[in-house]
This record gives structure tokens, C-alpha cells and sequence, in this order.
């Protein structure tokens, strides 16, 4: 069996937010009831952003907030959030998609950011992000069919 990478339980479509950190919140705060991170890790993310600026934006429409492992990482694993409206940084830097990524280790780092590559480098998969109301479309994007 596969390491499942997304729960669906981490998986919130079509959600409205009042900003950034609002985005932010919400997507962390999933990865916390799944027991991946503690409540510190989402204070993280949000204080790198206001810390270093608008890193995350890893693509078009896409923004991957992440803190360090000793945030408060308990277990690996990512949530995805996509979001009715697009939220902007600031000009010309906005995202509908959030994936937070929590890795216990620099390896874990790097396969988890292998495969979040492998999502939205593919154009289809990343306007089928933008636009489905399908829980399970995105846990089997990030997971695969046999799970």
C-alpha cells in the first residue's frame, strides 16, 4: 500500500476567506484536527509570510505555506484548500489554491515537494484544482488511484 500523502479530511474546496492569513488559517487549521502540526506551526507559517514575504507563491494561482519541522510538525503530510475568490498578496500575486505542507525532515521535504511538483506542473490538474467541488479528485491527484 501507497503512502497516502492527503487525507480528505485535509481537503476543504470552494471556501471563502476574508485574506491571506484568513487562507492560511484555514489551511493549516486542517492539518492540525488531522494531528499533522500544532497550532504553533500555522502562527509560523503566517509569521515567515510577514517575515520574508510572499514566498510561497509557487506557480500560477498557487501558494505552498510551510514553517520548519520544529514549528511544531508531528507527522507528514500536506492540505489543500481552494478558495471561491482569489486572494492577493499584493499586485499581481494572487492564488485560489493552497497546499501547506508539513515535513518532519529534509528527505520527507523533498519527496513531499516531488510530488506536489508533479500536480501543478500539469496545467489540467491544476485547472481541475481551480474548479472541482470533488473531495475525492484531489486526494487521488496527490495520492494515485490505488491507495
Amino acid at each position: 500500500m501507497k503512502r497516502v500523502l492527503l487525507a480528505k479530511t485535509a481537503i476543504a474546496l470552494q471556501v471563502d476567506v476574508k485574506d491571506w492569513e484568513d487562507a492560511i488559517r484555514q489551511a493549516g487549521q486542517l492539518l492540525v484536527e488531522n494531528g499533522n502540526v500544532e497550532s504553533s506551526y500555522v502562527a509560523a507559517m503566517i509569521n515567515n509570510i510577514h517575515t520574508l514575504g510572499p514566498y510561497i507563491l509557487i506557480a500560477p494561482n498557487v501558494a505552498m505555506p510551510h514553517a520548519r519541522p520544529e514549528d511544531g510538525v508531528k507527522k507528514e503530510g500536506i492540505s489543500v484548500v481552494t478558495l471561491t475568490e482569489a486572494i492577493e498578496f499584493g499586485p499581481d500575486q494572487p492564488f485560489k489554491i493552497i497546499i501547506c505542507l508539513a515535513a518532519v525532515d529534509q528527505n520527507l521535504h523533498i519527496d513531499i515537494l516531488q510530488k506536489i511538483s508533479e500536480v501543478i506542473a500539469d496545467e489540467s490538474l491544476v485547472e481541475t484544482l481551480l474548479t472541482t467541488e470533488s473531495i475525492d479528485d484531489v486526494y487521488y491527484m496527490f495520492n494515485g488511484e490505488e491507495v
